[in-house]
């Protein structure tokens, strides 16, 4: 999709779904000028958004709902257009879910969604005479480089599948060894992979668990419930592995002094879960 140089929008108070469009289009086009107001100018050959029942509004009646029943805001009409050509089809439909249908519903229902409130704080107080325009600025700023911190954040799971993938075809009893920490979520999760190892930021090893679906608290074989949160000086002589340091008292995440000990760790689980 081209972006205009000149884009509409409505004047007056704003919310999370007109700025992250906002952000949007300034993303995919630095040199966009967007103009607010209350009527879209006759004649006007720009992207309109989120006002004048176009493509990319959402107050008419017949405006289109997800096939979950997540309505659609003007941030989702966009994205969904835009989003494919700027991290892919897949990537999109998950930064939809995950991101932009929560900004859409809150909009759209007024649910209550925490980083629609941190927008909308941006707003001028009702007994301050502050410019609604400048607040905008304001505000579409921080959600442009939120927006650019989560593109890149796909840019780099998507950069990491292809390590993951190769240490994943090697994998051994169900453990995945990577030679430096990558974003493995995206291609463990639905693999036969239990856990993973990779070295530690801060020195030795780390090993995760792997949970069991996307955005399930629940993992497919969790460390043992006794070494949970328990203190350093104690996890070898609960464990039998010498260089065991920590175990997340969520169960998800141990530290070891070596990879051995790391894996170690990860087959008593899977011993203990038998």
């Amino acid at each position: 999709m081209q972006i205009p140089n000149h884009a509409f929008t409505h004047g007056g108070k704003f919310h999370a779904d007109d700025v992250f469009s906002a952000a949007l289009l300034k993303i995919c086009n630095p040199e966009i000028r967007i103009e607010r107001g209350f009527t879209v100018p006759e004649g006007f050959d720009g992207l309109v958004f989120d006002i004048g029942d176009g493509p990319f509004d959402h107050h008419a009646k017949a405006s289109p709902v997800r096939e979950n029943g997540v309505p659609y805001a003007a941030f989702g009409l966009l994205w969904r257009e835009i989003g494919p050509g700027l991290v892919g089809r897949e990537s999109a439909e998950r930064f939809d879910e995950s991101f932009v249908q929560p900004l859409d519903l809150d909009d759209n229902t007024g649910c209550g969604n925490q980083l629609a409130g941190v927008i909308a704080a941006y707003n001028p107080r009702w007994d301050q005479p502050e410019d609604p325009d400048e607040c905008f600025a304001c505000a579409a700023a921080l959600a442009e480089d939120i927006l650019r911190h989560k593109l890149e954040s796909i840019y780099s799971v998507q950069r990491a599948a292809k390590e993951v993938n190769e240490a994943l075809a090697k994998m051994k009893g169900r453990i995945v060894r990577l030679e430096r920490f990558a974003p493995w979520k995206q291609q463990l999760i639905p693999s036969k992979a239990y856990f993973v190892v990779y070295p530690s930021q801060r020195g030795g090893w780390s090993a995760q668990a792997v949970p069991a679906a996307f955005g399930s608290p629940a993992l497919k074989v969790p460390f043992p419930r006794h070494w949970a949160g328990a203190p350093e000086r104690d996890l070898p002589g609960l464990s039998g592995i010498e260089t065991l340091r920590f175990c997340h008292a969520g169960r998800f995440l141990v530290t070891t002094g070596t990879q051995e000990d790391a894996i170690a760790a990860c087959q008593a689980a899977m011993e203990q879960e038998e």
